[in-house]
């Protein structure tokens, strides 16, 4: 299946195909309301801000798959972004990112790029190592998504530029967000 192909839902119930965002950079993250991640969604609604006129779209998709940590319904999900990050950017239902019942996009996102490692200077990578090991010690290799607010972004045609483990600095991702949109100054 081609990216453009693959069709989506929206948080609310609208449905969407990943080309309605042809033209745009694409920051995709994998998101949940109960981790240590979660305060994450303000530095990317920060980013959302400042590069949404340049074009750049973060698209997030709640997922539940990583130690329950986004148990809500959609609408308790929505309602937690809105309320605690002020969350502008296009949120999607509830997704399975990983596993037997992978959604199309995540699959197509993981075989583009595979997982590189954690960041070993962030002070959670070792308790993910820890987790991970503990329920597969080969985790790291294979190219599931291993956690939340796993990112990776996409330049205006489609194509899968960089992954982002979630202990990557937001610094980093910005970077690479300006080469993309060729933004001058911060």
């Amino acid at each position: 299946m081609e990216l453009k192909e693959i069709e989506l839902t929206r948080i609310d119930g609208t449905k969407e195909k990943m080309e309605d965002y042809s033209g745009k950079v694409l920051l995709i993250v994998n998101t949940a309301s109960k981790c240590g991640f979660t305060p994450q969604y303000a530095q990317l609604e920060a980013l959302y801000k400042k590069y949404q006129d340049k074009g750049v779209e973060i698209l997030a998709f709640p997922c539940n798959q990583f130690k329950e940590q986004e148990p809500g319904d959609d609408k308790e999900i929505d309602t937690f972004c809105r309320k605690n990050y002020g969350v502008t950017f296009p949120v999607f239902s509830k997704t399975e990112v990983k596993g037997e019942h992978i959604h199309p996009l995540f699959r197509y996102l993981t075989e583009k790029k595979g997982f590189e490692g954690f960041d070993k200077d962030h002070p959670l990578s070792g308790k993910l190592h820890e987790i991970l090991s503990e329920e597969n010690p080969e985790y790291e290799k294979s190219n599931d998504i291993k956690w939340n607010f796993t990112k990776f972004l996409l330049n205006r045609d489609g194509t899968v530029i960089k992954r982002f483990e979630p202990t990557a600095p937001v610094e980093e991702i910005e970077k690479d967000i300006e080469e993309l949109v060729g933004y001058e100054g911060r």
